[in-house]
């Protein structure tokens, strides 16, 4: 059985991610956690000393939150009745990085599922700031789903690697499980920014085809462009239906996350991606 959690804040964004998971995970045994975090309206001695269990006088909040998760599943019941699925709800005073990460280690998450706006306006913002914090901070796979996007069929999976490091087994599964729960062709995309491949390189990447075998993948490789720019133009040129990445120092996502004027680009994140996280240090 699978745990996944659902961070939301009864939004129309946070609507696409949720339905995306029930399509996403139509065919597995799953537990959503439906997470809802909060603060008071005003600075509170009560809620320092215990947060709004603790304090006798009654916190809008706490009621809006609850109701809004109410509704959340009762919503998810009428629209993707799936007897594979079942239910849970958390509403936290605290805030959204720090519930989550607390949440990843009392229950188990396996993957956290969350909406992200994407670029939009004269100032492109690559990700929502939530996004962005969680992602960094979480230990388990986070899948953002951009606005407006629906779920489609997941056919094709991009994997980018520059062979730099020996992918562990526990984070390579979340990724290989993916892929076998779909059925998904596998690319592996390596994009050579400075020469061929170094011994070592050489030596990683087949150790991550080996792990690979038995999905039906490919390699490619590009030359003569740069990590962020190759990828996302092979995302654009390509029909991939789900990004997958390695969130390590200096990785393809790190390194996308802090180019400048990334709206010169012309990329708008138009399909659902996972990003891993990095446990070299654990």
């Amino acid at each position: 059985m699978k745990t996944i959690l659902i961070p939301t804040d009864f939004s129309e964004n946070a609507w696409h991610a949720i339905s995306y998971a029930m399509n996403f995970f139509k065919d597995e045994t799953c537990t959503f956690y439906f997470l809802h975090t909060y603060s008071p309206a005003f600075y509170r001695m009560d809620y320092v000393l215990g947060g709004p269990s603790f304090s006798a006088i009654p916190d809008v909040g706490v009621d809006i939150s609850l109701m809004g998760l109410e509704k959340t599943v009762e919503d998810v019941r009428k629209t993707y009745a799936n007897p594979k699925h079942s239910y849970e709800v958390v509403s936290s005073f605290n805030t959204l990085t720090d519930e989550i990460e607390e949440l990843i280690a009392d229950k188990g998450v396996d993957m956290v599922v969350m909406g992200t706006q994407g670029a939009s306006g004269a100032k492109e913002v690559f990700l929502g700031s939530n996004t962005v914090f969680v992602i960094r901070k979480a230990k388990a796979p986070v899948m953002a789903i951009p606005e407006r996007v629906k779920y489609h069929p997941v056919r094709n999976i991009l994997f980018p690697s520059d062979y730099l490091t020996t992918y562990k087994p526990g984070e390579l599964q979340p990724i290989l499980q993916m892929a076998r729960m779909h059925r998904a062709r596998f690319t592996l995309l390596h994009v050579n920014e400075e020469g061929g491949l170094s011994a070592g390189q050489k030596d990683n990447k087949a150790h991550l085809e080996r792990h690979l075998e038995e999905l039906d993948y490919e390699t490619v490789e590009l030359d003569g462009q740069l990590m962020p720019d190759a990828v996302l133009r092979y995302v654009e040129e390509h029909p991939v239906d789900l990004l997958v990445m390695m969130n390590r120092r200096h990785s393809f996502f790190e390194r996308l996350l802090v180019r400048q004027n990334i709206d010169q680009i012309g990329f708008h994140v138009q399909i659902p991606f996972v990003v891993v996280p990095d446990t070299s240090e654990n």
